[in-house]
């Protein structure tokens, strides 16, 4: 099982995930939740991820994720769980510094747009 999860960490897991699609033609998820489970720790471990990048990465809600990696987890692989948790520890420490970044860099852009605006219209 081991090897299979290795495969899948380095393509894209929704490709193997989500290859089910409904009548309306939209891409859902048929995984065993146990399985899913291990397959978002082990990717959170690797990449280092938070919930959310985790979730768009694999197609699914920051909820699933989330209630796979806190609640599933922990009964599959005490061990794994243990590592992730700490990511997500560092993750949930860091989000009013990444939160503050995100924030500077918008009103970067926006300082930008209003310089490329006025310059213009200047010379």
């Amino acid at each position: 099982m081991g090897i299979f999860l290795r495969e899948v960490m380095y393509r894209r897991p929704a490709a193997y995930i989500c290859t089910n699609i409904n009548h309306m033609g939209v891409k859902y998820m048929k995984q065993q939740p146990d399985d899913r489970a291990i397959i978002l720790g082990e990717y959170i471990l690797e990449n280092k991820a938070t919930v959310r990048a985790a979730a768009a990465w694999f197609g699914i809600s920051k909820s699933t994720v989330h209630k796979d990696v806190s609640q599933r987890l922990p009964e599959m692989s005490p061990s794994l769980y243990e590592e992730v948790r700490q990511i997500l520890s560092l993750n949930k420490q860091e989000r009013h510094i990444r939160g503050g970044l995100a924030t500077k860099k918008k009103y970067a852009r926006l300082a930008a747009m209003q310089q490329d605006q006025i310059l213009p219209a200047s010379q």
